[in-house]
């Protein structure tokens, strides 16, 4: 059954062409929150807005790749808006320039239905103004993204990787009403839910595990994947599974760019200059490596 889900997101999968002028950076799991003590998005949030306007500057396309916003422990989105609004401000500038394509996973499985979009991120409240704005209007959210990489016969399958993951793709509203019941006032106690593959070693492997049989099942076919939280980022002669891990690290966030037919895994995180202050740095944990070595 598993199998067969990620292959329906694959052949159902919206395509965008890649070739040596595409600027690509892929994020997932950022889970923003209301600003609570639940919300994990709030240690990075500087780390993520500044590595995000440093790629809009540089005309990137930006790829969220599912649990972007924290769904399944908040019921109101007014209160996630408020609490990281130059984050979707932000995330606006990108989709007026046609720049912004988003997944989603299984903490914000509800906008796989359009009217949930436009109901939650069609516009907003200036309080300023005291006028509704567009925010995020016209936006589609996708199961999957195929990027047709020019010049081959094969491609890049975007996935979260809930697909793989039973108990949160199937019975995903149970999950949720766990977390929202259960796991989420244990979190202040720093109990961890043992549901979620981002804290449970075990299922986070046999998810790793069905998607890289998946993969071995279907000619080799590229990956790049979330949910676990486990940045993964193979050598051209291993199975071509790749995880952005997440922007909740603890102190960093990690993500993958595509630049000139290459592909990198990349940390932003601050670190202490000479004079005592902070600043915040892109660093490359691995690559470049050629697109073309993992497509032969």
């Amino acid at each position: 059954m598993i199998q067969q889900i990620i292959s329906n997101s694959y052949k159902n999968a919206k395509k965008i062409p890649l070739n040596c002028d595409s600027k690509f950076v892929f994020f997932s799991d950022c889970h923003r929150g209301d600003n609570s003590y639940a919300d994990d998005f709030t240690h990075n949030r500087n780390i993520y807005f500044h590595a995000l306007r440093n790629y809009y500057e540089k005309d990137f396309t930006y790829i969220e790749l599912g649990d972007g916003i924290e769904l399944w422990e908040n019921r109101n989105f007014n209160e996630i808006f408020k609490a990281h609004q130059n984050v979707f401000l932000l995330l606006r500038d990108f989709h007026l320039k046609g720049k912004l394509h988003m997944i989603w996973g299984n903490h914000d499985m509800v906008l796989r239905k359009d009217k949930k979009v436009d109901k939650l991120l069609g516009s907003y409240f200036d309080e300023i103004t005291s006028t509704d704005k567009d925010l995020l209007k016209g936006l589609k959210f996708n199961e999957s993204i195929i990027l047709d990489v020019e010049g081959f016969e094969k491609n890049i399958l975007l996935i979260h990787g809930h697909q793989a993951d039973f108990f949160n793709y199937v019975l995903w509203k149970w999950s949720r009403f766990l977390v929202r019941v259960l796991w989420k006032p244990l979190q202040i106690l720093g109990i961890k839910d043992p549901t979620s593959p981002a804290k449970n070693f075990k299922e986070l492997l046999r998810v790793e595990k069905r998607l890289k049989k998946w993969i071995d099942s279907n000619n080799n076919q590229m990956v790049i994947a979330g949910h676990t939280h486990r940045p993964r980022f193979p050598e051209p002669d291993e199975l071509p599974y790749f995880n952005d891990g997440s922007c909740v690290h603890p102190r960093s966030i990690t993500g993958i760019e595509i630049v000139d037919m290459q592909i990198f895994l990349i940390k932003w995180h601050t670190i202490s200059t000479k004079d005592g202050t902070l600043q915040i740095v892109r660093t490359i944990l691995e690559g470049p490596k050629d697109i073309d070595s993992y497509l032969k």
